[in-house]
């Protein structure tokens, strides 16, 4: 009877794609209208690479079930040390995220309230202004967070879907045309130049392997659900983003601070393009105040195992781990502060790029750990290699997406690197070396 309660396939696959199309989508179209329709090629790329990522960790998360996800996968292979840099460098990429989202929602807004984006400092005290809103609404508790997140998440999947069926009643092949390749860049560049923004969208795959203690055959149910709900999300992602192209003309799509609400607006009316904004404002500001919780918890659990400051781990009596969250609410302020740009969207690509640096290198750290993780569970040697197979191509299409995502993104990703070393250099002797000491000679 127990099993009855249990999650099929099926809605496990829908769970993956609904996690995965959060906030991520919302400012893409606009971002890639300024390197042309030929950035749509990188779509294709990012979704191979996402489907061999979310298959390793599919892999990962069957053979080692310990509370942790990547971080410890990594200790399986690396001890605590790979454990911290896996952990810490992904911590840190969700508050570089975080700030991502709050400028996309901002970009919506602006519409309603023009002056929340009028000049850079605005838009920097707008930020600044939703990341603090979402972090004292998480004072309520994780069942709050969890209830609305359940909501606002379907403001962006409702019109990006609806888009990518519907839109193509008013797609023009020659404002698609005109829009191809706009800047004459040779294909390489083309596809170089949005990997980070398509990779960006695809964040939270990662999440998928967690749920595997919740369906029946997680054996069989994990690997293809991660498969076919990363698949999912990509045949949404690329039909929206190729239809808006041929809808909206390429130098207004470049512009947008609100590229779906302009492209109803072309389609239906104003009245239309400004239900679709307020849905787009819900679903950043939900995607902002789920991630803000993710973030604390997660800095709960590491407080908890000794790696992290004690006050981290200290609750409210709703749960909410107050103190860490006002420190990251810190954080992420200082974040929003060092990326002040005169274009809304030029601030975007510069965190998601740091964003990606600093999320896919924990990646690449997490699934090299697979093959040790296999070697002691005897796995048989036909999935020894298809499994092998699939997770050097995902750590070889991580590496290009570091290479792809810019100097600066990289510059930035190895002084955290840096920092998160010299941390953890204090934190080593609270646990035993994986090393005996060896006695000294003579």
């Amino acid at each position: 009877m127990a099993g009855t309660k249990k999650m099929s396939m099926i809605q496990l696959t829908v769970l993956v794609a609904v996690n995965m199309m959060g906030s991520g989508i919302i400012m893409l179209p606009a971002n890639m209208a300024q390197v042309g329709a030929i950035s749509l090629l990188s779509w294709l790329v990012t979704a191979v690479g996402s489907m061999a990522i979310a298959y390793g960790f599919a892999q990962a998360g069957l053979l080692n079930q310990r509370t942790g996800g990547m971080a410890a996968y990594a200790e399986d292979a690396y001890g605590k040390s790979g454990y911290f840099l896996t952990f810490f460098l992904y911590f840190l990429s969700l508050a570089i995220g975080n700030v991502a989202i709050a400028i996309s929602a901002v970009g919506y807004l602006a519409a309603f309230f023009p002056a929340m984006s009028a000049t850079p400092i605005a838009t920097c005290i707008s930020v600044i202004g939703l990341i603090w809103l979402t972090t004292l609404a998480n004072l309520g508790g994780p069942r709050i967070t969890g209830r609305i997140g359940s909501i606002t998440v379907w403001g962006v999947i409702i019109p990006v879907a609806g888009l990518s069926i519907i839109g193509w009643f008013w797609f023009k092949g020659a404002t698609f045309s005109a829009a191809w390749n706009p800047q004459g860049l040779s294909l390489f560049k083309g596809i170089d130049s949005s990997i980070a923004l398509t990779l960006w969208a695809f964040l939270g795959m990662e999440s998928a392997a967690q749920n595997s203690d919740a369906v029946e055959n997680p054996k069989r149910d994990v690997p293809m659900a991660c498969m076919l709900g990363t698949l999912g999300a990509a045949v949404v992602y690329v039909l929206s983003t190729t239809v808006i192209q041929g809808i909206v003309p390429n130098k207004e799509l470049a512009e947008s601070t609100g590229p779906f609400a302009l492209a109803y607006s072309q389609m239906f009316s104003p009245a239309v393009g400004n239900v679709i904004r307020a849905l787009a404002i819900l679903a950043c500001l939900g995607s902002l105040l789920g991630w803000q919780f993710t973030i604390s918890q997660t800095a709960k659990t590491a407080a908890e195992d000794r790696l992290f400051p004690t006050f981290f781990a200290k609750v409210n009596n709703m749960s909410a781990p107050v103190a860490g969250m006002i420190v990251m609410g810190i954080v992420q302020t200082l974040l929003a502060f060092s990326t002040i740009s005169p274009s809304l969207s030029k601030q975007f690509s510069v965190l998601v790029n740091l964003a990606v640096v600093t999320n896919v290198i924990p990646y690449i750290i997490s699934l090299s750990a697979l093959m040790i993780m296999m070697k002691r569970a005897n796995v048989p040697l036909p999935t020894y290699r298809l499994n092998t197979f699939v997770v050097v191509v995902a750590m070889l299409y991580s590496t290009y997406a570091i290479y792809a995502s810019g100097k600066d993104a990289v510059l930035g990703a190895t002084i955290v690197m840096a920092l998160t070393f010299l941390i953890y250099g204090f934190l080593a002797p609270r646990f035993p070396s994986p090393v005996a000491a060896q006695p000294a000679r003579g």
